[in-house]
């Protein structure tokens, strides 16, 4: 074990860019499609993920995740968990890496790719829905995107709105969210609602949708009309339709069907906005294929430094 790497999340994020981390995972579905296995436990409120990926020229990664949403009130992080990295020739452990680095970086990261593909290079305008943690993080990714944009940010609960607007500067606090959502032109939401807090009416042409926050089967954050104005893609398909309540609620309905879903990742040729007018949405799912890929980033971008 004293020969195995622990990479801490400061040293790390040290060494890490966003545009070099989409560049990484593009190439990453580049490779052989990945074999993956995801189990999900709840207790209630309460979730279990665990994840697994293998590629072949990558490696293995596997993670565990457990996120526990009332544990803020105790001053104890939501999400919490641990990712291994083995070796792509011998199986072995070949790092062990911080678990909030990876998921951090994996999540705005997947996001970013999509966001190069799919919105207009001249958005000006971007709204991040929800102040948790993982909004941060997206203002971070989609700072380095668009430089010059500027950001707001609305949340269910302001006074976690107003801090995350003192911690981040020019950060702008929207009061109404329908308002918001008309005046931007992409709009991330990273919340954990299960109703959708997003409606399709309010949605302008040329608008870019990036949702991440719902990743259980009764979570959703756009209502149907928001499937149906857009084009619909996502990060894989094998980790969204069948598990997360934003596409598979609609497609049990019968309001949307599997063709509904343009391209995942395995097909980036796809991810390509038509027209300036056109509404594109992409469904942040995850996956520990992404995990791997990124977490292999952070590793070889960490042995470069040292």
């Amino acid at each position: 074990m004293t020969n195995i790497p622990f990479i801490p999340f400061n040293e790390g994020e040290a060494v890490l860019d966003w545009i070099g981390l989409t560049d990484a995972l593009a190439a990453g579905h580049a490779l052989p499609r990945a074999e993956i296995a995801d189990t999900f436990l709840y207790r209630g409120k309460d979730t279990l993920l665990n994840r697994a990926a293998w590629i072949d020229g990558l490696g293995i990664a596997v993670k565990s995740a457990t996120v526990f949403p009332d544990n803020p009130a105790q001053d104890t992080p939501m999400i919490n968990g641990g990712l291994n990295l083995y070796s792509d020739s011998h199986g072995t452990l070949e790092a062990i890496v911080d678990f909030h680095l990876v998921t951090k970086w994996k999540t705005a990261g997947d996001s970013l790719l999509a966001a190069r593909r799919l919105a207009r290079p001249d958005s000006k305008h971007i709204l991040i829905v929800g102040a948790g943690n993982q909004g941060r993080a997206l203002h971070s990714a989609y700072s380095a995107l668009f430089p010059d944009a500027e950001f707001t940010v609305w949340n269910r609960t302001r006074a976690n709105a107003d801090v995350m607007a003192i911690e981040v500067p020019d950060l702008k606090v929207a009061t109404d969210l329908e308002t918001a959502v008309r005046a931007a032109d992409i709009i991330t939401s990273a919340t954990m609602s299960t109703n959708p807090l997003i409606k399709g009416a309010w949605l302008q042409p040329g608008q870019h949708v990036d949702l991440i926050g719902a990743y259980r089967p009764d979570m959703r954050e756009v209502d149907d009309a928001a499937l149906l104005r857009a084009r619909v893609f996502v990060d894989s398909i094998d980790t969204t339709i069948g598990h997360i309540g934003e596409l598979k609620i609609p497609l049990a309905a019968g309001v949307i069907t599997k063709d509904t879903i343009l391209a995942d990742y395995y097909g980036l040729a796809k991810f390509k906005r038509q027209s300036n007018d056109e509404i594109t949405l992409f469904k942040n799912g995850g996956g520990a294929h992404l995990d791997l890929m990124t977490s292999r980033y952070i590793l070889d971008r960490w042995r470069a430094h040292q």
